[in-house]
């Protein structure tokens, strides 16, 4: 009985581990095109060079306060994004491994979770702080967006796209940025 199961349970693992390769790979490729894509595009001197940012009639005198903190998430988020890859590639590797060491799972997937949750305090923080130089309507659209494009299952809400229309690939928050807790 065994002996006709076997191949069977080979296949399904291969199957399933090619599958999550994938995912994988699918999301590093996705991750990478969004930091090209990110606000902050080269524009004019004091030129307000994001979409949401222009979406929510952010004025001069709010954009030179916001630019340079957002400049500042984004590269922070960026280097956190870059670590939790790093780490999801480890747990690859753990999964792939001849012999599987249960812990070492475990502690790897600690290591990623606590990456999105650094991830996640700094999308907070973002907010938080943006918050402040927004009026009551910009923060009104700015929440309603948020709730509006809860972003796709995969992604958490924060990896919506901003742009004026679709493609035009702008997360202010960050691309790998996770609110949902995931």
């Amino acid at each position: 009985m065994l002996r006709k199961i076997a191949p069977w349970l080979i296949v399904l693992s291969v199957g399933l581990n090619l599958a999550f390769i994938g995912i994988w790979a699918g999301r590093a490729v996705a991750c990478r095109r969004a930091q090209q894509d990110s606000c902050g595009h080269a524009g004019k001197q004091g030129e307000i060079t994001c979409p949401l940012h222009r979406k929510l009639g952010t004025n001069q005198e709010q954009w030179k306060k916001i630019e340079p903190r957002l400049a500042a998430f984004q590269r922070d988020s960026r280097l956190v994004c870059q670590e939790i890859g790093r780490k999801r590639a480890e747990l690859i590797d753990l999964l792939a491994a001849p012999q599987v060491d249960r812990q070492a799972i475990a502690a790897k997937q600690e290591e990623v979770l606590a990456g999105q949750r650094r991830v996640q305090q700094l999308v907070i923080d973002q907010l938080l702080a943006e918050r402040e130089l927004l009026t009551p309507q910009q923060q009104k659209a700015l929440f309603d967006l948020l709730r509006e494009r809860g972003g796709c299952p995969a992604h958490g809400p924060m990896m919506m796209n901003f742009g004026e229309s679709e493609g035009a690939g702008c997360s202010a928050y960050g691309k790998c940025a996770v609110v949902s807790g995931n």
